[in-house]
């Protein structure tokens, strides 16, 4: 392991601290209740979870199609359409969240066959009505799983023949449906019913999308924020994945427990904490004070601080009062 670098068990001990903390203010908020915050990550993830397969438009021409319906830039009709159609799943998603976490034993299934078609069809229906992919066999439209053979998904692992995926599906969902194993951290299981959904590859075009978006339900319906994938760490997450076909998911279940980890605290905690209570520090940082900078100002003494475990925690009035010393030390000199 590099020099510096929190093990396996310190990076799940950190998402299971930072979803304590979501709950100790009172657990994940619904969209009805905290629009903006969801709006902030509905931007972010249609951007990145759609430039990893290839779309080119950047965040902000994301955000102006998004909020004012306006196709910016110069780019092929084909990917603005790509972009509404993610959006408008991925609002669907969100629309599944819950306060709390779920257990197991819950009373209804977390998902079925006909949500996975209804991701399916949100995500892939405005760009397919225009620009289907080819060769399409009869009935393999948006909603409908394969009807035909694909290429390998890479090196050394095949795609499932057509015939398979409806059963390979079902005991996909009922895995889905019992939940982690006790000895089993809750990210580790995602990873691997992640890998695994991407390994049945059931529908036409638009998998990794789907899949993205799968992942994220289970999440929301679990009491946590969406995962957001960054284009940055494209190359990782496919190395995870095929780590993960290997039956190594440690390095996905990583990723995930990272990403929902600064959901948590980039966009949830710092609109829910107020000003008193504690939170990470990176639930804290602003343009003008990052997380490296509350970090290195909580080591000198210069920013009142709460340690809990390995973790430095403040508040919002603590970190005001030590950028108006700052500030003033600024004038000062």
């Amino acid at each position: 392991m590099p020099r510096g670098r929190p093990s396996r068990k310190q990076v799940f001990e950190r998402f299971d601290r930072a979803l304590d903390d979501l709950e100790a203010v009172g657990g994940l908020p619904l969209p009805v209740e905290a629009e903006g915050i969801w709006k902030d990550i509905w931007h972010e993830e249609t951007h990145h979870s759609t430039a990893i397969e290839g779309n080119t438009l950047v965040l902000r021409q994301v955000k102006t199609l998004l909020d004012e319906g306006r196709a910016v830039g110069n780019k092929e009709l084909r990917e603005y359409l790509e972009i509404e159609g993610y959006a408008d799943a991925a609002r669907w998603v969100y629309s599944q969240a819950v306060r709390g976490r779920v257990g197991a034993d819950g009373s209804r299934a977390l998902i079925d066959k006909t949500e996975l078609r209804e991701i399916h069809r949100l995500t892939t229906a405005p760009a397919w009505d225009r620009f289907p992919p080819e060769p399409m066999e009869r009935g393999e439209g948006s909603g409908s799983f394969r009807l035909a053979t694909l290429q390998p998904l890479r090196a050394g692992l095949a795609a499932p023949m057509p015939i398979s995926v409806p059963g390979m599906l079902d005991d996909w969902i009922d895995q889905v449906n019992a939940g982690p194993a006790d000895d089993v951290h809750f990210c580790g299981w995602l990873a691997a019913r992640h890998a695994h959904f991407e390994r049945i590859h059931p529908f036409r075009d638009g998998n990794g999308r789907v899949g993205r978006l799968v992942l994220n339900l289970l999440l929301v319906r679990h009491g946590a924020p969406p995962a957001i994938i960054y284009k940055r760490d494209r190359g990782i997450y496919l190395k995870a994945l095929q780590k993960a076909d290997q039956r190594d998911c440690g390095p996905l279940g990583e990723l995930i427990a990272r990403s929902v980890r600064h959901s948590v605290e980039r966009h949830v905690l710092p609109a829910l904490a107020g000003t008193l209570r504690l939170v990470p520090l990176g639930a804290l940082e602003t343009p003008g004070l990052s997380r490296l900078a509350l970090l290195s100002a909580a080591k000198r003494g210069r920013l009142r601080v709460v340690k809990l475990s390995d973790a430095y925690y403040s508040t919002r009035s603590w970190v005001d009062d030590y950028d108006v010393s700052r500030q003033r030390g600024k004038r000062a000199a």
